[in-house]
């Protein structure tokens, strides 16, 4: 962890938890915020609301190696704690910011959260091992900060559903709030991966929210035009490369048939230039 003087943070779980507590005997209701850091203005959406919901915001800034897999960009994974401090001014009342000792004593834990079906697809398929590992670490977490509302953003769709169900196939007593993504005016949802674009690569990048917009002017006409209109902007723009276009159902995240109709989330995931980048958005099935 980067030095710092800043008197929000608190490096160790014993830290925090006292922090909290204090906090607890005067009353307050606390709300929790994990994050990986390299903060930009969707993570300070998620502090904000946090700030709405609760007397006492806990953000947590770690970067979780057991979300990483082994070709993926754990050590490059951008950390600038002191930006980031920066950037939180009076909206945390403690940054969290534990060492991977802190968290792992023993190395990684043998005891791991799975998600089940859900935890296998889309991005659990492409990222094997991804979910468990983001799981294992939100329970540390909520273990350790024990907060009434917990912040995560629409932008991480599979991820906030996992969330959910361990919430509820376990009976945590927190509230899991979901954040709609913010996106820069061109259309692009914010990242942290965003900074390993280059000029053309950021420009290609706009591809993946054309692609949601275009789903969803077709999803009136049925499940497969929806499906069509978004893999014809893909071969348009010939800039980014297709991970996966899906259509689900956002109460169970299985895809949806071509006989659905109603509520559903399309969600891409591509690579651009060496980038790999998610992006959904809700539709409307006709």
């Amino acid at each position: 962890m980067t030095e710092t003087t800043d008197a929000r943070v608190a490096p160790t779980i014993a830290d925090v938890r006292s922090r909290v507590r204090d906090a607890r005997v005067r009353g307050a209701r606390v709300a929790l915020v994990p994050t990986m850091g390299a903060l930009h203005d969707g993570h300070l959406a998620l502090v904000r609301r946090a700030r709405e919901l609760a007397d006492f915001v806990v953000v947590s800034i770690f970067v979780n190696p057991l979300q990483f897999g082994p070709s993926e960009d754990f050590e490059r994974y951008p950390r600038r704690l002191e930006t980031d401090l920066e950037s939180l001014g009076a909206l945390a009342d403690v940054v969290f910011v534990p060492s991977v000792d802190e968290m792992y004593p023993n190395g990684p834990t043998q005891t791991r959260i799975t998600g089940g079906e859900a935890a296998t697809v889309l991005e659990g398929a492409s990222r094997p091992g991804h979910f468990d590992g983001m799981l294992t670490v939100v329970a540390k977490l909520l273990n350790i900060v024990q907060p009434d509302a917990v912040m995560f953003g629409q932008k991480d769709a599979q991820q906030v559903f996992l969330v959910r169900q361990l919430v509820a196939d376990l009976n945590l007593p927190v509230s899991v709030e979901s954040v709609p993504t913010v996106r820069e005016p061109d259309g692009l949802a914010l990242s942290s991966r965003n900074q390993y674009l280059d000029d053309e690569a950021r420009t290609a990048a706009v591809t993946l929210s054309a692609v949601l917009k275009d789903a969803s002017a077709a999803a009136p006409r049925g499940v497969a035009a929806a499906q069509a209109a978004g893999i014809a902007r893909v071969r348009a723009s010939g800039a980014v490369k297709l991970d996966y276009l899906a259509i689900v159902d956002p109460g169970t995240f299985r895809p949806v048939d071509g006989a659905y109709r109603g509520e559903a989330t399309v969600l891409i995931a591509a690579r651009v230039g060496g980038t790999r980048l998610i992006d959904n958005a809700s539709i409307v099935v006709g």
